[in-house]
């Protein structure tokens, strides 16, 4: 159920053999979400002679591609391809070509787009997303030692932490080590401490 995707747009280019390729890519959760992300990029570049697109969606396993007028398999499989390779869903990935006049061949195009297509990728920021609970645990100072020495082996994600009358610290924590993390810290209080959580959620642990 854990799965990894882009923080947010991200973009990079290169040139090969006088024909400029922009690789755009954006995180996306339904078929509309990348649909309009694929417009927005071809409205943004009206003159470019190929806007090529692929994209991935956790929601009903959704997988599209689209040449845009290259020939068939040499564009939007190879930048498909990487974002499977990258592990990567709810994402689009959209890449203009500036026709530059020369032709590259079948295999150039396929590495371009890839390559392309791992340029964005790269310079995107990715999440580790996981099913976790937001979780608030409330305690007396004197337990404050244990309880930082002990949390770094559940490896959670420390959201704020606030010292008045207890501690009050707020944390994100897997799903699959809640039960543990709940056990450990009772033991080592003597059960002297407040621990409340969300619902199941998905939260970033990248």
């Amino acid at each position: 159920m854990n799965y990894t995707t882009v923080k947010s747009f991200a973009t990079d280019s290169f040139i090969e053999k006088k024909s400029e390729f922009i690789g755009y890519i954006s995180p996306v959760k339904t078929n509309q979400d990348a649909i309009d992300f694929i417009n927005k990029i071809k409205s943004q570049n009206r003159k470019a002679k190929h806007n090529v697109y692929a994209y991935i969606l956790r929601d009903n396993n959704i997988t599209r591609y689209s040449d845009d007028g290259e020939p068939q398999g040499t564009a939007g499989i190879p930048a498909l391809d990487v974002l499977k390779k990258e592990g990567l869903t709810d994402v689009c990935v959209v890449i203009t070509r500036y026709f530059g006049g020369i032709l590259l061949g079948g295999g150039g195009l396929v590495r371009a787009y890839s390559h392309a297509c791992k340029l964005a990728v790269d310079a995107a920021d990715k999440m580790e997303m996981y099913q976790c609970f937001e979780v608030t645990l409330k305690f007396d100072y004197s337990l404050y030692g244990k309880i930082e020495y002990s949390l770094p082996e559940f490896d959670i994600k420390m959201l704020s932490d606030e010292f008045l009358n207890d501690v009050t610290l707020e944390l994100l924590v897997k799903a699959e080590m809640y039960d543990k993390l709940v056990e450990k810290l009772n033991d080592i209080t003597n059960g002297k401490i407040k621990i409340s959580k969300s619902e199941m959620k998905y939260g970033n642990f990248a």
